[in-house]
């Protein structure tokens, strides 16, 4: 592996409704039958993931939960190729059904898009 950190500390979540609710407000977006991943430009000099997974949506804590670590491995994997962005990810009733490597192979498909998407153009 590179010399890159491939960690999650806390500076890489979004934590407060404040910071929730701007990624909310302008959101670029990018669906699929399993998530819809909300971006927003940032400040920062390194990406932030929010996880808002909905009990109506997931009924189960346990499918809940691995939905959330599947993102959050996913998310840690690929900070390094994403640009200063904040997202919030949104879970559908199919993801909880699903294994994790396909949710994991989905969100790796969000991250790259939404780079794409909110690259400033030259």
């Amino acid at each position: 592996m590179d010399q890159k950190s491939t960690s999650f500390p806390p500076k890489l979540r979004l934590l407060k409704p404040e910071e929730f609710k701007r990624v909310f407000a302008k959101p670029e977006r990018s669906s699929d039958k399993y998530f819809t991943v909300l971006a927003a430009t940032s400040t920062l000099a390194h990406p932030r993931l929010g996880l808002a997974i909905a009990k109506k949506s997931v009924k189960r804590a346990v499918d809940r939960n691995r939905i959330k670590r599947s993102a959050r491995e996913s998310f840690r994997l690929q900070q390094h190729e994403i640009s200063s962005l904040d997202f919030v990810v949104m879970a559908r009733r199919e993801a909880a059904i699903e294994n994790s490597k396909v949710l994991q192979a989905s969100l790796d498909k969000h991250w790259l898009r939404l780079v794409k998407r909110c690259a400033p153009s030259s």
